[in-house]
């Protein structure tokens, strides 16, 4: 697997697959915990069919942990490529002021840190989006 960061606006809108989202609520990060899985991430996933990009990472910071960001700002978009399957991303940046009760989705725990509390559910994918994050 290779992940490459690219610049923001580098790939075309319609290639742009997941939206991931870094979100800070006082100071520290979010991470999240899917139902089938022992790992954490941060919030983010799929964008579905004519969904504007930006709202595919508001969508899944809600579904993921009940909060809305009151700022959300694109860093860059990423590729991974594995095998021969190359797909894009974008990272966003978002700042929560109040986190809501999980709504019920695939996520059944969250929590707030400097660091991810365990092990990453991708981990050769979001130690690089965080440390771009920690630049911004």
């Amino acid at each position: 697997m290779r992940v490459e960061l690219l610049p923001l606006d580098s790939v075309p809108d319609e290639r742009l697959a997941y939206a991931v989202v870094g979100a800070r609520h006082d100071g520290k990060w979010i991470f999240v915990r899917h139902r089938d899985r022992s790992t954490w991430e941060m919030p983010g996933g799929h964008r579905e069919p004519a969904e504007p990009i930006e709202e595919t990472a508001r969508r899944e910071l809600y579904e993921e942990t009940g909060s809305a960001a009151t700022r959300l700002v694109p860093v860059c978009e990423y590729s991974v490529l594995r095998g021969s399957d190359l797909s894009y991303g974008r990272l966003y940046h978002a700042v929560v002021e109040e986190r809501g009760p999980l709504p019920g989705f695939e996520i059944v725990e969250t929590m707030v840190g400097d660091t991810p509390p365990g092990e990453l559910t991708y981990p050769e994918i979001q130690p690089l989006l965080m440390e771009r994050l920690r630049t911004v």
